[in-house]
């Protein structure tokens, strides 16, 4: 048995006086589950920021390591440190799902991965139809992540009549032309575009007359969607470009050139926030980082 360093690994709940950007809700913006095992009410009425939500993400990610690993038992400074965030940031972030942990001993590795999973809204389940099976939908359905983590691929759809009627892992492609219907008969929550540019649009707008609240797009055009729709775009040519510009910083840092700040931010829908106002001098946080002059 795996057990790590505990230290003061005891949160509470507290008053947070941060921008607040969203209220956590299970599939199709249910409130999220309550049980005796896990007293997830206090997630319920608690509003959580954005932020906090994307580092959920990731605390529950490395905590799936860690389970796989055999650890039962990991402080706050192992957890923080292998999330690359800092230990007190992480202790703030985990008191909004109520009191976790036991001082001197640490988190239980399970007990904590339940609670992220239910403030989430994983407990649930969501089942994902994705549109567009070239080689990046491919390779998204061959993705094992997904089920690990309560996401289930229930329909793949494509305009190619090529591709239709072909079986990719344990499913048939079927036409676009059935996609309302389908995502219905399916209860999908989750619709995946990764179709040409052309024809995201017109997916997207498939996807909102069939009733998905949740859209996420490999596109890079900005797509229109209704309010009460949340839309996650991944532009990886993006991605790279940050990362090509970090290189450029750090080379420029030990060389001693001037440096360039760059304030980090959340990855956001592709509205802006009514209840958090960016700062001034801050861009889009659409790809996920901002980079302030």
């Amino acid at each position: 048995m795996s057990v790590g360093r505990g230290a003061n690994d005891v949160t509470e709940p507290h008053q947070t006086h941060e921008p607040l950007a969203q209220r956590v809700t299970g599939a199709a913006g249910r409130p999220v589950a309550t049980t005796a095992e896990v007293d997830s009410a206090t997630t319920q009425d608690r509003v959580i920021p954005q932020a906090t939500v994307t580092r959920l993400a990731a605390y529950l990610r490395v905590l799936g390591v860690m389970s796989d690993r055999g650890t039962t038992i990991v402080s706050s400074e192992e957890l923080a440190q292998a999330s690359g965030v800092g230990s007190a940031k992480l202790r703030k972030d985990l008191s909004f799902l109520g009191p976790n942990g036991v001082r001197g001993v640490g988190y239980d590795v399970t007990k904590l991965r339940i609670r992220i999973e239910r403030a989430l809204g994983l407990d649930r389940g969501h089942k994902v139809v994705l549109v567009g099976v070239g080689n990046l939908g491919k390779a998204l359905v061959g993705y094992g992540g997904f089920s690990r983590r309560g996401f289930e691929m229930v329909g793949l759809f494509d305009s190619d009549s090529a591709r239709v009627g072909t079986q990719v892992g344990d499913l048939t492609v079927r036409d676009t032309a059935e996609l309302e219907f389908a995502c219905r008969e399916l209860k999908a929550t989750i619709g995946v575009i990764s179709t040409p540019d052309e024809a995201a649009q017109e997916v997207c707008d498939q996807f909102v007359r069939a009733g998905l609240l949740c859209i996420m797009s490999f596109s890079p055009i900005a797509l229109d969607v209704p309010d009460h729709v949340e839309l996650r775009r991944v532009d990886l040519a993006v991605e790279m470009q940050v990362l090509s510009f970090n290189s450029a910083r750090n080379a420029d840092q030990a060389s001693g050139a001037p440096r360039v700040r760059v304030a980090h931010a959340a990855p956001a829908s592709s509205r802006p926030s009514t209840s958090s106002p960016a700062p001034v001098g801050a861009g889009s946080t659409r790809n996920g980082s901002v980079i302030a002059p």
